[in-house]
């Protein structure tokens, strides 16, 4: 157990471009959303590659699968390590997928080096965590967690109002564990940072301390449809133009938050979307991230302000999702910082910026996460890129947290 040990990085990095093939875009990236015959592929992927490095594969209620190596100690809850197989729709190959193969990486490289552990090591594939097809985002690891039921889940409907829980049958990968039930003793993700800040620095690992919260909005302005050419613009109730300025005020807030809180507005409708009618409807989205959850009220009471101060139009603003801010576990954040520090990378302590699986996992599982660079930030597009000896870096961490916390867990047991 020296600080010497180290993972294939070829095979990482083979195993990456090998399920990238799965539902491939033409621009580089791929488009594998939950629940979709391509979600089925690289399931039935990573259950083989699972079962030919000696791994027991199961899944629970919602399709959050678990492929356990056996530890000397059956009786001790497994170390984890995982995130998702699923994308967005023009997403890139890294996202998510880097944190699944790189615990099936961990467990095959113990293989290689005829390691056993104390505790059983698990590879997870968290389902639904984009929430791109089936809103909101971390579903299933969220209903792992307690925050969300089995019914909200099942119930979710897509843009074509197809079912959860009748695509999760359909694909095959809905068991009978029911979700929670299955004991960790430890959860580890590693993810591309989705940001700048790693490479900005040249540092090679992030060691994650918790994840920021976040606060999403669905507002309806409604104003009044009329023609372009003939209303004046006095008394005009022009609905994407209050909408302009609601926007701005997410930028207003957002920067008065600083330097931690962002703002965004991504998703916008307009109605009825005609060159020559005053717009009478626009529906759109905000998402509010904050580290300090009482910096996020204060951001929340803020755009509550704005939109009460529209008084030719109806603005109708509803808070969709509070996702509360996380500190991950201390023990698995030292764990991680020892790994970086005996191996020698050069690395910071960062919050995530970005929301993951292991944030949800957090609230009843020690939890902690390792970032790695990726190319000027760059996620959520097909050009996402991390550098191959970036990935075998943090799957290098990854092991020594690993076969720290599995040694741990037998001493506390």
């Amino acid at each position: 157990m020296t600080a010497d040990i180290r993972i294939n990085g070829t095979r990482l990095w083979e195993s990456i471009m090998e399920m990238a093939k799965i539902d491939a875009l033409p621009n580089g990236g791929c488009g594998r959303l939950s629940l979709t015959d391509g979600d089925r592929q690289a399931r039935d992927l990573f259950c083989q590659w699972g079962e030919a490095a000696g791994c027991n594969a199961t899944y629970d209620r919602l399709g959050n699968m678990f492929a356990r190596r056996a530890g000397r100690n059956p009786a001790l809850p497994p170390i984890a390590i995982g995130s998702h197989l699923d994308t967005q729709p023009h997403g890139g190959k890294f996202d998510g997928v880097y944190g699944v193969l790189a615990g099936l990486e961990v467990v095959r490289s113990l293989n290689d080096l005829d390691i056993e552990t104390e505790a059983p090591i698990e590879v997870v594939n968290w389902t639904n965590e984009e929430g791109a097809r089936f809103a909101p985002a971390m579903l299933c690891s969220g209903v792992y967690a307690g925050l969300f039921d089995l019914d909200f889940a099942l119930s979710r409907e897509d843009a074509r109002g197809l079912r959860f829980g009748e695509e999760l049958d359909r694909i095959g990968y809905a068991g009978t564990e029911p979700c929670g039930d299955h004991r960790l003793g430890a959860f580890l993700e590693v993810h591309i940072e989705q940001g700048p800040i790693l490479e900005r620095h040249n540092d090679v690992i992030g060691v994650v301390t918790g994840g920021q919260g976040q606060r999403w909005f669905d507002v309806i302005v409604t104003g009044k449809d009329a023609h372009s050419g003939s209303t004046p613009m006095q008394g005009r109730r022009d609905a994407l133009v209050a909408t302009a300025r609601l926007i701005n005020s997410v930028q207003e807030i957002a920067l008065a938050h600083g330097p931690h809180g962002v703002g965004t507005v991504g998703e916008l409708h307009v109605s009825p979307n005609s060159r020559n009618t005053i717009p009478g409807e626009v529906r759109f989205t905000i998402d509010f991230r904050h580290p300090d959850d009482h910096v996020l009220s204060a951001m929340d009471a803020a755009v509550r302000t704005a939109a009460a101060q529209e008084a030719n139009v109806q603005v109708d603003l509803q808070m969709v999702w509070h996702n509360p801010p996380v500190a991950f576990d201390a023990g698995c954040v030292t764990a991680i910082e020892n790994a970086t520090k005996a191996i020698g990378y050069p690395y910071q302590r960062m919050n995530s910026g970005a929301g993951h699986d292991a944030c949800q996992v957090a609230r009843t599982v020690p939890t902690a996460m390792v970032f790695v660079p990726c190319r000027d930030g760059l996620s959520h597009n097909e050009a996402e890129w991390a550098e191959p000896e970036h990935l075998t870096a943090g799957c290098n961490v990854l092991l020594h947290a690993a076969l720290t916390l599995s040694n741990r867990t037998a001493l506390v047991a």
